[in-house]
């Protein structure tokens, strides 16, 4: 049995994760699971990159993504499903905060899409194939 789903999206990606929160929903619903959905902000603030960023560029950043993410799963799955809906924005590499996050929620499963590879990650995304490769509990790939 299913206590707790993790759906790892990515905002930037525009509607492409709709399926992927829609599958991801329907299988927390299955067992009256805890959804939890995650995205994942690049780490600007811990290279030599980050002169070229004003000081509170991450704290801007971060509460867009929050909105963003909120207004996604608004808009997936309606207002009434998005406030039981915990919502994680983590800052990092994509996959390990995943797994942080799996984790820290003690998620027994995780739903990630694999969008449209390149040639070199023929089968899966990067992130996905790492977060299959790599998670301690199960993976659904939304393709």
């Amino acid at each position: 049995m299913t206590n707790s789903v993790l759906c790892a999206v990515d905002i930037s990606n525009g509607d492409l994760d709709m399926n992927v929160l829609k599958t991801a929903a329907a299988l927390a619903d299955q067992d009256n699971a805890q959804l939890d959905v995650v995205t994942v902000l690049p780490d600007f603030g811990e290279s030599w990159v980050s002169g070229f960023f004003q000081p509170d560029f991450h704290d801007k950043a971060l509460e867009e993504a929050q909105s963003k993410l909120s207004e996604l799963c608004v808009s997936v799955l309606g207002a009434e499903r998005n406030e039981k809906i915990r919502h994680v924005v983590a800052t990092g590499t994509a996959y390990q905060e995943i797994l942080k996050t799996a984790e820290s929620a003690s998620s027994d499963l995780i739903v990630i899409g694999a969008h449209k590879p390149d040639l070199k990650d023929y089968l899966l995304g990067p992130n996905a194939a790492r977060v299959v490769r790599h998670s301690s509990v199960s993976v659904y790939v939304v393709r």
